[in-house]
């Protein structure tokens, strides 16, 4: 992405961060550090999201420095014709005010000369709390000449605070931008599984050896193919009873027909991640459990989705997933109404748990579990406290954010049935995860990765294709 296209963007989020510091503060922000992977090697590079969030420039090594007045300064490498040779072009300080549409620019070699004359004179120093090793020690160190100035007239600030709510918050709702980007994620990473749901069905048709890796491989080919710069986490390709497990990765797994294979996995496209998890049977139809069992889940998905909109709390599409999701346990035998009472005797006991145990959604952006408080920032002082059934554990419940247009957030209810005493065998080692990214608006959301399909009878008409 070229960021001159689209300075006025970064720009205006600067600005709106600088009118939040207070008078006299100043915000410290670095991007994420190169991490070696073996011996002359590196990972392969991730810019820091709060910086990329703010300037758009994805070279390591580089620091953004905003005042309360407005102004920026941004610190990265200088340009060096033998380690460009190496390690490709470098912007450099000279052409980075007008490439970025910052105030000034300097070598990142200066930083440490720099950063204390910035910081002179200052009340408050913000920057992200926890989320860059060694960053708090890095600020003392810059605040220790401006203390021996005091004697001089010079002010010393005299607090430091997290810049990551002040971000977070402007992070959590999407401008048209951010929502075009993970639209278009979304739709690379729809094509993938498709492409990987496709080429399941076609090697068990031809009789050869399907692994977990061969269709990790059409996912990583579709990513690339279309433009995406990398997956957006590591891709869960899940056979069998590993689909079960919920962080389980892509491995050499035999894909066996007969069998579901769940597969979790999205790209992410100029900064933006993607988050799609379809389930479905490997040589192309759905057994009679499966199919049970698969329809529970998107029925469950069917009444989060409705619950999504402008107004409604960040619980509510849970809620609303765990109650479809509880009645139909117990109309599937997988919970005997015998032993643990009606609906709401599962939803007040949690003995759903067995068989679903995580949310039905997290916020999505830059970060594939995005930053944003789930919390109504209005009402953090309302607190209700209530005995975990399971754990035993007081917990304080406070209200849950209230949702509003533009926010993004998956909606991913599942079942996971392991083998065990009172669980019908016919649904052992069927794990199901279906899951859509979401843009909220103020009727509804919009679903922005339906590009691959959800209906059961829909997925056995594709991988016929």
């Amino acid at each position: 992405m070229d960021v001159t296209t689209h300075t006025h963007l970064y720009a205006d989020r600067r600005a709106r961060v600088a009118a939040s510091l207070g008078p006299g503060g100043i915000a410290i922000v670095p991007t994420a550090l190169e991490r070696p992977r073996n011996r002359d090697t590196d990972f392969l590079y991730r810019h820091d999201s709060y910086f990329y969030y703010l300037t758009g420039f994805t070279e390591p090594n580089a620091w953004l420095v905003i005042t309360a007045e407005g102004s920026t300064t941004v610190f990265c490498q200088p340009k060096d014709v033998e380690r460009e040779i190496w390690d490709g072009i470098r912007l450099g300080p000279e052409a980075a005010p007008e490439h970025l549409g910052v105030s000034d620019a300097f070598s990142v070699a200066e930083l440490d000369k720099r950063l204390p004359k910035l910081l002179e004179n200052r009340h408050t120093v913000w920057y992200p709390f926890a989320t860059h090793e060694g960053l708090e020690s890095r600020v003392n160190g810059w605040l220790q000449p401006v203390r021996a100035r005091v004697r001089f007239g010079a002010l010393c600030p005299e607090s430091q605070r997290d810049l990551c709510g002040v971000l977070d918050e402007l992070r959590l709702v999407k401008d048209a931008f951010e929502q075009d980007t993970m639209r278009r994620a979304a739709q690379i990473s729809a094509k993938a599984h498709i492409r990987a749901m496709q080429r399941s069905a076609a090697m068990l048709r031809a009789g050869q050896d399907v692994r977990e890796y061969h269709l990790d491989a059409e996912l990583l080919h579709t990513f690339r193919e279309h433009g995406s710069q990398y997956p957006a986490y590591g891709s869960i390709v899940a056979a069998g009873a590993n689909a079960c497990v919920l962080h389980y990765r892509a491995d050499a797994a035999p894909i066996r027909s007969g069998e579901l294979v769940l597969i979790d996995a999205g790209c992410e496209l100029d900064g933006y991640a993607s988050d799609i998890t379809r389930t479905f049977p490997a040589n192309g139809t759905f057994t009679g459990p499966q199919r049970d069992l698969y329809d529970l889940v998107l029925a469950s998905q069917i009444a989060a989705v409705k619950a999504t909109r402008a107004g409604a709390r960040f619980v509510d599409p849970h809620e609303a997933t765990v109650a479809v999701l509880a009645q139909g346990l117990l109309d599937v035998g997988l919970l005997d109404k015998n032993k643990v009472g009606n609906a709401q005797d599962v939803i007040a006991n949690r003995a759903y748990f067995q068989f679903y145990m995580h949310r039905t959604g997290h916020w999505l952006g830059m970060d594939v579990h995005d930053c944003g408080s789930y919390v109504e920032p209005s009402e953090l002082g309302t607190a209700q406290e209530r005995k975990d059934p399971l754990s035993g554990e007081i917990i304080k419940d406070r209200p849950s954010r209230i949702l509003r247009p533009g926010m993004v957030l998956t909606i991913e209810p599942g079942l996971y049935v392991r083998p065990a005493d009172g669980v019908p065998e016919k649904f052992w080692n069927i794990g199901i995860r279906i899951e859509d990214d979401a843009i909220v608006t103020e009727t509804g959301c919009e679903l922005i990765s339906r590009g691959v399909p959800v209906e059961a009878s829909e997925i056995e008409a594709l991988m016929r294709g």
